[in-house]
């Protein structure tokens, strides 16, 4: 498993709640275990008592991203620091059953945890495909969807560090609203400009004083 993959987990966690929306999908011991995906060993570990221990890293973990997003690269790579102190990791060269064409392993780094829980296991990956992720491609890479009310976290992997957005969807929805808005101010100024065309036009009595000869 190439470890640019466990950067996902962080993603993956972060995600399961839309503060804006008041949204919150990581409500029970189901939506904590379909967090590992395949890892299916790892996932049945989790217990009830994870739920409240996986939010608590899920905040964590927006931290780091609230930081980068922010600029502050120095306090997202503390935030960061300090869950790798806290959930270690051994990394290991792991094989699996792949094989190449000359039937020797494909060998790749592997992340072995060690937990007390679920939760312990989860978030030591999470945190080091994270850390990975942050050294290689550099702190601004981690980012927050652009689109209000999302917010939802992402990695930027492009190649001129352009991403603002977490999905298509929301880069969507942002251009067409901002379209939107750019057609109501355009629509705006051309009132405004017409009303102020109508303003300056003398009346027609006006125009009949002012040619009276008689002054009247």
């Amino acid at each position: 498993m190439e470890l640019a993959y466990y950067s996902d987990y962080a993603v993956r966690l972060v995600n399961t709640e839309e503060p804006a929306r008041g949204k919150d999908v990581l409500t029970s011991i189901e939506a904590v275990r379909a967090l590992f995906g395949a890892n299916q060993s790892a996932a049945r570990r989790a217990t009830e008592a994870d739920v409240t221990r996986f939010r608590s890293v899920r905040a964590r973990l927006r931290a780091v991203f609230e930081a980068a997003d922010g600029g502050d690269e120095t306090l997202a790579v503390d935030l960061l620091n300090s869950l790798l102190l806290e959930f270690p990791v051994s990394p290991q060269i792991s094989g699996h059953d792949f094989r190449d064409d000359d039937g020797r392993p494909l060998w790749h780094m592997h992340l072995a945890d060690h937990p007390s829980n679920a939760t312990a296991g989860f978030a030591a990956i999470a945190a080091m495909g994270l850390a990975f992720h942050l050294t290689e491609y550099g702190v601004d890479r981690l980012g927050l969807c652009e689109a209000p009310p999302c917010r939802n976290a992402y990695l930027d992997t492009s190649t001129n560090r352009s991403r603002r957005y977490c999905s298509d969807r929301c880069a969507t929805r942002a251009n067409v609203a901002a379209y939107r808005a750019r057609k109501r101010l355009e629509a705006d100024r051309a009132d405004s400009t017409g009303r102020a065309a109508d303003s300056a036009q003398p009346t027609t009595a006006g125009t009949e004083r002012r040619s009276d000869p008689r002054g009247r």
